[in-house]
């Protein structure tokens, strides 16, 4: 390459050929910042001549520009040598084109030179816009979606207190919307539908959007009390009222003064006791046990059960009047197999709760699990549900919800023709089977279930379900 070193005029003539018909401006500046060369495309960028451009000042040409800032420009140039930057030249027609320089510092003839390659990004700009456009429309879909999504959780849940609710079904919408409804006022409520299906959620959702909300909620479940012991704890006793009454105690309507009590099973409460319920339904007013003095209490009253009151009331078990003032506002609970669209929601919110109790990681769940669990019937309701889900993530290996024996099969053709208190009664006697009729306990059949051990002696001796001798 002898002639590269030491240019004939073929050399002298392919180099100006080159930079002639190169794509990108090539513009030789001097310290003063004239122009002293600059190429085909340059003239074509600039939209001038080459007599035009040659001699005039480069900042003439933006209006971005000025001596001042050339000056300091000129400084940077020959300190880095070559550097890049981003412009902007206006061409003659007067518009602004984009344009990326390359500028190089020479010295030529004991004179100082810079060559810029500049190369239009008008193109890369325009893309840059339309990026930044769809990141800004992507935002603002998201902000969109965050406020439907916001909108869609008042609708499912209506307000603020109804998080635990899970479900986006009419069932349960109606439910909500009845729970909103009533709970600005004082009314009794009466929240009926089988064990399991979320009564306790409901009644506290109730009390947490009520102007009670700041008293406290009182809970009692009646089935679990002992007869002998349940007006003590509804009503309280002074010290010496019975034996082993050593000291006084509040009972749990005195508890409740300005708050909310909410009475769950309220069909197993004694035929006694009814009575001096209904006393303070109507009067607002009771006597602790082995006092004469009458205490007032202001308390709303939210009752649930899973038994059919007026089908009590005909059995004799149920006071008429006391149904009556229960009976106000009722709000019927639907069964998780009236709610099946509910089901996957579920699933996923309890498999978060356990995974995240356990310490393990479950995220995904193929599609037949899912069509198993919901194509059964869940009589022990979201109770059993959750149930299922604790056990399940207890028994499983890796990130895949695999089906194992905690998976329930009671989906069958013979199945689903039965009687609803048929399937209720063959899948007791499963799990009374599976526990070795253990019925209370961590092990026992009513904890798998998920419902309480007396509802499940109570529902043993409806179906006159007994261990086989």
């Amino acid at each position: 390459m002898p002639e590269l070193n030491n240019p004939g005029p073929r050399t002298l003539r392919l180099s100006h050929f080159t930079i002639e018909r190169a794509p990108d401006a090539v513009i030789w500046i001097g310290s003063d910042a004239e122009i002293h060369r600059i190429n085909e495309a340059g003239c074509s960028l600039l939209g001038y001549s080459r007599d035009e451009l040659v001699g005039r000042k480069i900042f003439d040409f933006s209006a971005q520009d000025n001596e001042h800032k050339f000056r300091k420009r000129w400084e940077q140039t020959k300190t880095k040598k070559t550097w890049r930057y981003e412009w902007a030249f206006q061409t003659k027609s007067g518009r602004s084109v984009p344009v990326e320089i390359t500028r190089n510092y020479i010295e030529f003839d004991g004179k100082e030179y810079s060559c810029s390659f500049v190369r239009d990004i008008t193109e890369r700009k325009q893309a840059e816009r339309a990026l930044k456009n769809a990141l800004k429309e992507v935002e603002t879909l998201k902000n969109r979606l965050t406020e439907e999504n916001l909108y869609l959780k008042h609708e499912i849940k209506l307000t603020h207190n109804f998080e635990e609710i899970i479900g986006s079904s009419d069932a349960i919408k109606g439910v909500l919307a009845k729970a909103e409804q009533v709970a600005a006022t004082d009314c009794t409520v009466l929240l009926t539908g089988e064990t399991g299906t979320g009564k306790e959620l409901v009644a506290r959702a109730i009390h947490y959007i009520s102007r009670r909300r700041d008293r406290t909620l009182v809970k009692v479940n009646c089935a679990a009390l002992p007869a002998a012991l349940i007006e003590s704890e509804l009503f309280g006793h002074e010290k010496g009222a019975f034996t082993g009454a050593f000291e006084r105690r509040t009972g749990r309507f005195e508890l409740a003064h300005n708050g909310t009590i909410f009475l769950d099973e309220i069909g197993d409460l004694p035929l006694e006791i009814q009575v001096k319920l209904l006393r303070v339904l109507q009067n607002g007013e009771f006597e602790r046990l082995g006092s004469p003095h009458t205490i007032a209490t202001d308390v709303r009253i939210i009752a649930a059960t899973n038994r059919d009151l007026e089908q009590s009331v005909k059995q004799g078990t149920f006071r008429e009047d006391l149904f009556y003032r229960l009976n106000v506002f009722p709000i019927p609970l639907p069964s998780l197999r009236d709610r099946k669209e509910d089901i996957p929601a579920l699933v996923s919110y309890f498999l978060e709760k356990y995974c995240h109790r356990i310490g393990r990681t479950i995220d995904s769940i193929p599609g037949p699990v899912m069509k198993s669990l919901c194509g059964y019937r869940w009589p022990g309701n979201i109770r059993e549900l959750e149930n299922i889900i604790e056990r399940a993530v207890i028994m499983n290996t890796g990130p895949v919800l695999r089906a194992g024996d905690w998976l329930p099969h009671f989906t069958g053709r013979e199945e689903t023709s039965l009687h609803l208190d048929d399937l209720e009664r063959r899948h007791i006697e499963k799990v009374l089977e599976s526990t070795h009729w253990q019925v209370s306990g961590k092990n026992g059949a009513a904890a798998l279930l998920g419902i309480n051990p007396n509802t499940l002696v109570s529902r043993m001796k409806k179906f006159n379900i007994r261990r086989p001798v």
